[in-house]
C-alpha cells in the first residue's frame, strides 16, 4: 500500500474533457477570441483549472499563492499560454480513462459542487471565486489515488464508491489518509492560494484539531449536497445525513443549503457552458 508521501511524489495527468477541450481549441482559433467564453470553458474542467492555476501560481510570474480563479489567472497569463495548454490536453493521454472513477459522473458531480460552493460562500461571505476553483479541483486527489495506486483503490472500490458520502471515512480507515489530503498535498506543491490548500485539506472534517477554515465547510456541505443528488437521497435520508454541526458553525441550515441547488442540475452535460 502506498504511503501519502509516495504518492504524492508521483506525478499524474488529470483527464481532460474532450469536449471542452474541442470547444476551447475551435474558440482560440478565432480571429478575435471571446475571452469570456474561454473563461467559462476552462471553468467547467477541473483538470484545465488546475493546470491554469499551476501556470499562474508559478514562481514565473511572482504571484505564487495569490491567484484563486481562472479569470485571475488570465488575466495575467494570456491566450498564449491557454493555447500551449489546450494543445496539451488535446493529446491522448490526457483523455485516458481512469480504472473506477465514472469520468462523465465525475466531471458533472465536480462541476455541481463548484457551484454550489460559490452559491453558498455568498451566503456566508466567503471568496466565491475561491469557492468556485476549490469546489471544482475538490475530489482531484481522488483521481490521483485512482491513478497513483490504482490495486489499491479498486479493492475500496467494491466497498463503496467513489463518489458515495462514506467515501471519505472509508478512505481513512484503509489507507489513513484521504483524497482531501492528496488533495491538498498537491496543491501545496503547486504553489496554489493557502485558503484554498487548507479548504482541501480540511473539507472532509472542517472544523477537526480546532481548526476554522470556513471555506472548508462551504465545500463540505456542497459536496455533502451534490453526493445525495448522486445517489438520489429522500428527504428523510437528507435530513439524516445532513452535517449539521458543519452547518451550525456557518450558521446554515438544511433548508439553506438545499436551496443553493443550482437552476440547471438536470442538464450537467459536460462541455456545456452553463456557469
Amino acid at each position: 500500500m502506498k504511503a501519502l508521501h509516495a504518492l504524492l511524489a508521483s506525478p499524474f495527468t488529470l483527464p481532460s474533457i474532450p469536449k471542452v477541450v474541442a470547444l476551447l481549441l475551435s474558440e482560440l482559433d478565432r480571429d478575435e477570441p471571446d475571452l469570456k467564453k474561454i473563461t467559462q470553458l476552462i471553468s467547467t474542467d477541473p483538470a484545465l483549472t488546475t493546470r491554469l492555476l499551476r501556470v499562474s501560481n508559478s514562481a514565473a510570474f511572482q504571484l505564487s499563492g495569490k491567484i484563486n480563479s481562472v479569470s485571475e489567472s488570465l488575466a495575467i497569463l494570456g491566450l498564449g499560454h491557454v493555447r500551449t495548454m489546450a494543445a496539451e490536453a488535446a493529446t491522448g493521454t490526457s483523455f485516458k480513462a481512469v480504472l473506477g472513477i465514472h469520468l462523465q459522473q465525475f466531471w458533472g458531480y465536480s462541476l455541481n459542487v463548484a457551484k454550489v460552493s460559490r452559491s453558498l460562500a455568498g451566503v456566508v461571505r466567503q471568496n466565491q471565486q475561491a469557492a468556485f476553483t476549490c469546489g471544482l479541483i475538490h475530489a482531484v486527489g481522488e483521481l490521483a489515488m485512482h491513478l497513483g495506486m490504482p490495486e489499491d483503490v479498486a479493492e475500496l472500490d467494491r466497498e463503496v464508491s467513489p463518489l458515495d458520502l462514506r467515501r471519505a471515512r472509508a478512505e481513512r480507515r484503509h489507507f489513513g489518509f484521504c483524497y482531501a489530503q492528496v488533495g491538498s498535498g498537491y496543491a501545496r506543491q503547486w504553489r496554489f492560494p493557502e485558503q484554498i490548500v487548507d479548504a482541501l485539506e480540511h473539507q472532509y472534517q472542517p472544523f477537526e484539531n480546532n481548526v476554522y477554515e470556513p471555506l472548508a465547510g462551504v465545500i463540505h456541505l456542497a459536496t455533502w449536497r451534490a453526493r445525495a443528488k448522486e445517489a438520489n437521497l429522500d428527504e428523510r435520508a437528507l435530513a439524516v445525513s445532513f452535517p449539521g454541526e458543519v452547518g451550525e458553525v456557518l450558521g446554515l441550515d438544511i433548508d439553506m443549503v438545499l436551496q443553493q441547488d443550482p437552476i440547471d442540475w438536470n442538464d450537467q452535460r459536460p462541455g456545456r457552458i452553463s456557469l
